[in-house]
């Protein structure tokens, strides 16, 4: 038979109070059923580890390294309990949360805050990928949500609508577009655009191309293999114009104009949903879904 924990709690409780009858008190067990324990213990050790007397119990030298060591491994099992436990409720473990879209500002970026400051001891991994990577993650169980725009249903994929973000034509401030009051897609119908081909760029190049093409012609949509900001330093160079959301503005660009898009019904926007398997049971996932929809209520 093994050392177990419990007679480890019983030696150093004996050995801070000095006392077999006040360890017991303090640990709420029998004196009898204490005193045999660490009997026990000490057969298991061939080590004595008290001298007994009327006046109580006293560690010996050869005690004291043992009671030092054994205060440490309880120690060490506490924590591995508490550990677990804050797993097991999602105070601690890990959650990869993917998105497409900039973390700039906007609604993704106030909620990946406010999840990092209450959670503050899981492990948060962000994916920035674009759709078809996300939902391969969401698959394969690297990401545990995804932020993305609505419209993407898999099998043993839960969503649900979260928010959506109004959309940007982005133009050099001397573009001739630059100082209109309210911008309508059909003001675009001759610009030449360039997008990112990961993230959100070929979704805002569905979405041009949906809103412009007419009698079978397309808008010119250029895809870079690049990022959204140096996508934006394109604009800036006064050669194309882009798309984006208001997410895209937490960084100021002095030589671009971001200007609102219309639709005949009202401002353009773009509808975000939350994807996450239905099997998922990561209880950080749990916590993150119960903020968002809070924060988010749809």
């Amino acid at each position: 038979m093994g050392i177990e924990i419990h007679q480890l709690r019983y030696a150093v409780a004996t050995a801070d109070a000095k006392s077999f009858s006040r360890a017991a008190v303090v640990l709420n067990v029998k004196q009898i059923t204490l005193s045999r324990k660490v009997q026990q213990l000490e057969d298991r050790l061939g080590v004595k580890l008290f001298e007994r007397s009327t006046r109580g119990a006293e560690i010996t030298e050869n005690g004291r390294p043992f009671i030092e060591q054994a205060r440490r491994i309880i120690t060490d099992v506490d924590n591995l309990r508490t550990t677990a436990r804050n797993v097991s409720y999602g105070l601690h473990g890990r959650i990869a949360v993917g998105y497409c879209s900039p973390l700039m500002a906007g609604n993704l970026r106030l909620a990946i805050s406010d999840y990092l400051t209450k959670f503050e001891d899981v492990q948060f991994d962000g994916v920035e990928a674009g759709i078809e990577k996300l939902f391969h993650g969401l698959h394969s169980h690297t990401i545990d949500v995804a932020i993305a725009p609505i419209g993407f249903g898999e099998d043993g994929v839960a969503s649900r609508r979260i928010w959506s973000e109004r959309l940007y034509a982005v133009l050099p401030n001397d573009h001739a577009l630059a100082g209109k009051e309210q911008l309508y897609w059909q003001d675009l119908r001759r610009e030449v655009f360039v997008v990112p081909s990961g993230g959100l760029g070929p979704i805002f190049g569905n979405l041009i191309a949906a809103r412009l093409t007419e009698q079978g012609k397309r808008p010119n949509i250029i895809l870079q293999a690049t990022s959204l900001e140096s996508v934006l330093s394109m604009v800036a160079a006064r050669r194309y114009i882009s798309i984006a959301t208001e997410a895209s503005q937490g960084i100021a660009w002095t030589d671009l104009r971001f200007l609102e898009i219309h639709d005949p019904t009202g401002p353009a926007r773009l509808e975000y949903g939350l994807y996450c398997r239905a099997d998922n049971d990561n209880p950080a996932l749990q916590h993150f879904v119960k903020l968002i929809e809070e924060r988010y209520p749809g």
